[in-house]
């Protein structure tokens, strides 16, 4: 599926564990299921909100094998390839492309770091080795380094690069970018509670974590924007802000996979060194759910 033009709500999806710690398919399939029956526009699986970092190389083919064959072609399947190690990065790339991959999200080299150019042939050694295109993911964050807006503009450039998923946080930072999206390079907000501001820059979606438990509602405020209801489109970002913030008060993915549970779609069990969320932010959380009417 050419994915070149892709916009909207793209979900960043949790991966399910069963109480033995294997990957439960069973719950991944209503997953995909609840995201094609709500409108998401793409799947994310094994991205940060995927638990990828705990899974083995064997897990992550199984689950973009699993996602591929289940979404059948019906919406994109852009695949977490991204590692510290660019040989690695380059190894699941490849394997995630012969498996049927629509696209691929490539990380900074998160711990190791490198220099300007390092960093730059980190990203270009797989956009020159695949034939699908590939999303940049800056959240220096989780990484302790950034794309700098340099590399940025060189690898816009490189026709496998569709775009950057930007989470630094800063508006700055989108700004200095945004002279660069056009046709051929898009940017998505990867920040829940910046998903308008960043498409007021020219942003074309979000990589949302938020949308694993609201998935239409996501898909309605980016379309609203796109479709020019600015106001529409406002109003629910400001309005679901309770909600965003709790599913961040603890490190993701741990509050939306205890949310995902909460409404019967997984059972929230986590990889160390994930654990279950401490009773006072868990009472929030239900509480901003029953909030957005997510729960009764």
């Amino acid at each position: 599926m050419d994915i070149r033009g892709l916009e909207g709500s793209i979900v960043a999806l949790i991966t399910p564990f069963r109480t033995d710690g294997s990957v439960d398919f069973d719950a991944l399939g209503r997953l995909i299921d609840f995201h094609l029956d709500a409108g998401t526009d793409a799947l994310l699986p094994l991205g940060t909100t995927g638990e990828s970092s705990t899974m083995t190389h064997e897990e992550d083919e199984e689950v973009v094998s699993f996602v591929v064959e289940r979404v059948a072609g019906r919406i994109p399947v852009i695949a977490g390839s991204g590692s510290n190690s660019t040989q690695t990065m380059l190894e699941k790339s490849l394997a995630f492309e012969r498996l049927g991959a629509d696209g691929l999200l490539l990380i900074t080299p998160y711990y190791n770091k490198s220099n300007e150019e390092g960093i730059y042939r980190h990203f270009a050694t797989v956009l020159d080795a695949v034939n699908i295109p590939c999303v940049l993911y800056n959240v220096p964050g989780r990484t302790g380094c950034s794309i700098s807006v340099a590399n940025v503009e060189r690898l816009s450039a490189h026709p496998n690069a569709l775009g950057i998923k930007e989470a630094s946080g800063s508006i700055a930072y989108a700004s200095d970018i945004a002279h660069l999206i056009g046709p051929d390079f898009k940017m998505f907000s990867g920040n829940d509670d910046m998903v308008v501001p960043l498409m007021s820059l020219g942003a074309s979606g979000v990589i949302s974590v938020w949308a694993n438990v609201q998935p239409a509602l996501v898909h309605e405020m980016v379309r609203a924007f796109l479709d020019g209801d600015v106001a529409r489109a406002r109003d629910i970002q400001v309005r679901s802000l309770p909600l965003i913030h709790k599913l961040f008060c603890e490190v993701n993915p741990i509050p939306v996979k205890e949310a995902c549970a909460q409404m019967g779609l997984c059972e929230a069990i986590y990889r160390l060194p994930l654990v279950p969320m401490a009773d006072a932010n868990r009472e929030a959380l239900v509480a901003a759910m029953k909030g957005a009417g997510l729960l009764a």
